[in-house]
């Protein structure tokens, strides 16, 4: 009875069919580029299918990871920057994309839980010219994290950590409006969820709201225009004079 299931189990193992798949040989961070001493070969089940993925090392070779992969990983096109894109961080920014950096004594860095990939709202406070009340406005919606501090993947255990810097992924007109923000007030990081991608159009909110609970309209000062005065009457002709005697009397008569 046991040689018969032995046999019908090795008739098995010999039948199933498999394909060559390129793997990682050993845990690989993002960031590098493929070596060959970085990828092995290995056979796959025919009956478990992977799209997207490599029979052949130098098919690889040469093309820095975007994601990090573990020890006999399968390595994917889509883990694959292409072949001269940079190498560390450049690798994860897209065409016509930017990695803008933000030191963290301008941020709240939501108490040490921003990870790379972590998904934010941009919010900056200000005190506008001629205004004595700070505003805070939400400045950018839905805004990807590339490294907090100098990692490029988050902690797989999840535990917060203080970072100097925060790198997040923007387009140039975005990149120019984190960069006036936070050199004309405070800015703040406000963590969403990655699977939250709408945007609203919040208004702006200011201390006098806070203090009042509504918002007071803006009250408008109305000049009161100037007076005209009407000009001085002309001044009278000056009168002629002249002196009368009659004999030992003398008058002044006007006309």
């Amino acid at each position: 009875m046991v040689w018969i299931l032995s046999s019908r189990l090795r008739a098995s193992t010999v039948s199933q069919k498999t394909f060559q798949v390129v793997t990682a040989a050993r845990d690989l961070p993002a960031g590098v580029a493929l070596a060959a001493t970085d990828v092995t070969v290995v056979d796959w089940p025919a009956s478990v299918p992977l799209a997207g993925t490599f029979s052949k090392p130098e098919q690889v070779l040469g093309r820095p990871l975007i994601y990090g992969l573990g020890a006999k990983e399968p390595i994917m096109e889509r883990d694959l920057a292409v072949a001269g894109s940079g190498l560390g961080l450049a690798v994860k920014i897209p065409p016509g994309m930017r990695a803008t950096s933000v030191r963290s004594n301008e941020i709240v860095g939501v108490a040490g839980f921003l990870y790379p990939g972590s998904h934010v709202d941009v919010l900056g406070t200000f005190t506008l010219p001629g205004n004595p009340n700070p505003v805070t406005q939400t400045i950018l919606q839905d805004v990807e994290v590339l490294t907090a501090g100098q990692q490029i993947e988050p902690d797989p255990q999840g535990k917060p950590q203080t970072v100097n810097v925060v790198t997040v992924l923007l387009n140039d007109e975005d990149s120019q409006k984190l960069l006036l923000a936070s050199t004309q007030g405070t800015i703040q990081f406000v963590l969403r969820s990655g699977a939250d991608q709408a945007k609203a159009t919040p208004t702006p909110t200011r201390l006098d709201q806070l203090v009042s609970g509504t918002a007071k309209p803006v009250a408008t000062v109305k000049r009161a225009k100037p007076k005209v005065l009407a000009p001085p009457p002309p001044k009278p002709p000056d009168a002629y004079t002249m002196e009368v005697i009659q004999g030992t009397e003398r008058s002044v008569e006007k006309f």
